[in-house]
């Protein structure tokens, strides 16, 4: 049982999460590879808004994915976007990247090598990933623009629809920490968390939201999802 509190907390660091952006025509529409089938279908809705050329999927599997989607991250995210009716010839696949920095770095090794010319970047992730993939691509990827999409949903439809609370809001919690310690890592730039958030995030942690916390031990070293 979540407690109202617990929700009420989670909500807090749900809209932090959010970058607040508007839609706007980019160079490419990068789709960051997860669980979440929604990624693709946020990312196959924007590219026949016309907001994007070309699509990129990235990503391998991780331990929440390998049952979910054996084929690969990139892969699912790629037929559920020809299933929604985006041609074949829109979308590249990146399916070896392990964590978000790889996503980054491979996906402009792809673009590069499909002759692409990059200036600004939709990218789609999980409404809560929002935030820390736009510093992470900022530090990794500063030169272009980056402009953050997500599905719509609140969290309350939007844990509905994944089907565990629990997990998502264990997934959030784990999100904030990655903004805060990131930045000493050298994986992202620095952004302001308010007090109010970061009081959420340590009440959220002494309830037991603790399941996506990295361990002291890797906080201290880079490269990690």
């Amino acid at each position: 049982m979540i407690s109202a509190q617990s929700w009420a907390d989670a909500r807090l660091l749900w809209d932090y999460h959010h970058m607040h952006h508007d839609p706007r025509p980019c160079s490419v529409a990068m789709g960051l590879g997860s669980h979440d089938l929604g990624v693709a279908d946020v990312t196959a809705e924007l590219y026949h808004q016309g907001m994007a050329p070309v699509i990129v999927f990235t990503g391998s599997t991780s331990p929440t994915t390998r049952a979910r989607m054996p084929r690969g991250e990139a892969v699912h995210y790629r037929e559920r976007a020809l299933q929604l009716g985006v041609p074949d010839s829109a979308v590249l696949l990146e399916p070896c990247a392990t964590n978000t920095g790889e996503n980054i770095e491979f996906t402009k090794t792809v673009l590069a090598d499909a002759g692409i010319k990059v200036s600004s970047v939709l990218l789609v992730s999980k409404p809560y990933e929002e935030r820390r993939s736009y510093a992470m691509m900022r530090m990794l990827w500063p030169e272009v623009e980056v402009v953050c999409m997500s599905t719509s949903m609140g969290l309350e439809e939007y844990a509905d629809c994944i089907g565990d609370a629990r997990m998502v809001i264990d997934m959030i919690v784990g999100a904030l920490q990655r903004v805060l310690v990131f930045p000493g890592m050298g994986l992202a730039i620095e952004q302001e968390a308010p007090d109010s958030v970061v009081s959420a995030y340590e009440r959220l942690c002494a309830e037991g939201f603790t399941s996506r916390l990295l361990p002291d031990d890797v906080v201290v070293r880079p490269g990690t999802r």
